[in-house]
This record gives C-alpha cells, structure tokens and sequence, in this order.
C-alpha cells in the first residue's frame, strides 16, 4: 500500500525481478489516483487500483468505509502479507487486529526514537548523531510495533533534512526486500 511516488515499492519490485526474492507483490493499493507509485506497478505489470478516501463522508465513517474497500480487494486477491510502503495514512484498529502479523511498515528512523511524519526532521533537530530506518509489524500504535530489523544510516554534521532522508531511502531499498523475504521464508515470524 502506498501514498506518494512510490520509490520504496519501485525497489521491491526491482529486487523482485532480479529473481532473487521469495516473495512476490501481486498488487499495489493507493489512497490517491495521483500517487506517482502507481506509475511503477503498471511498468512491472503488477494489479493496482486506487481506492481514495469517499468524499461524502467525514471522520471515522469515511475511514472505515476507506478500508472496507481496500479489505474486500485484499480478500479478493489471496493476499497472505500486507506491506506499506511510504502508506501515510493511519490505520484503524480494525483494519490492524485482521491483518495483525502479516501488516508490516518501514519506518525512516530507529525505532522507537522518531515515530511519526517528520522522522528526519526530528532526528536533526534532536542532535542525533545515527539514525537509519526500521522494519516493523504494525500494531494499533503510531510506528509502535514489533521491530524486526533496523539499518543505521551516519548523521552528517552537514545533513539536511533532504540529504539524510535520500541516504535512508538508500537503506530502507536495501532492507525491505530483504525482510520481506525473510518474512516469506518463514525465518522472521510474530
């Protein structure tokens, strides 16, 4: 599931190609039509739709009624793992206790240090002098989960909040596919 441009799942799928991976991404979910990540399924002829939060509802209606859809797509498709990749969207406890243990995320900071939106941002202002990204199962918390691995990536003297999160993106294209795999092998579990 994703948010944005998608670069996170352009290297899930680039590692997939390279036929060295143990699991598959047989479709992409969106929250927007506009998320430039779609553009990378249809290049490697993965299913993707988009399912955009309903317009004539508000608050927690328009949620659940956002992630029923994308719940009946999932049971639709055999879906055995769910895998957010820069997904932005906080999801309900109800959407987490179906999927609890096959709902994973990666996160741009070491976690605990950093949840949230800002992880870089916050990760400077703090001082920091290492931060990195980290591979959860999600839970009813905000980047709250089990860890299951994490990368550390140097905070430069000279870091910018754009600088050090393109290195953590290096690193996050690195260990995704790796965990999942690990996940798919059953050498990682709950």
């Amino acid at each position: 599931m994703i948010s944005g441009g998608g670069s996170g799942l352009q290297a899930l799928l680039k590692h997939q190609e390279g036929g060295t991976r143990l699991h598959a991404t047989t479709l992409v979910i969106a929250d927007s039509e506009s998320a430039g990540g779609l553009s990378h399924a249809r290049d490697y002829g993965v299913d993707f739709v988009a399912i955009p939060l309903p317009k004539d509802l508000k608050g927690d209606e328009r949620r659940s009624a956002h992630e029923e859809q994308i719940m009946n797509i999932i049971d639709s498709k055999d879906i055995e793992l769910v895998v957010l990749s820069g997904y932005m969207r906080i999801l309900t406890s109800s959407f987490v206790s179906r999927w609890k243990g096959r709902l994973v995320n990666i996160h741009p900071s070491l976690l605990p240090d950093f949840p949230g939106a800002h992880a870089q941002k916050d990760a400077l202002e703090a001082g920091v002098r290492v931060s990195g990204c980290t591979v959860h199962f999600v839970d009813e918390g905000v980047d709250s989960g089990p860890i299951i691995e994490q990368r550390e990536v140097p905070v430069l003297d000279s870091d910018t909040v754009k600088t050090l999160s393109e290195r953590i993106k290096e690193a996050e294209h690195e260990l995704y596919p790796k965990v999942l795999d690990d996940i798919s092998s059953g050498r990682v579990s709950p």
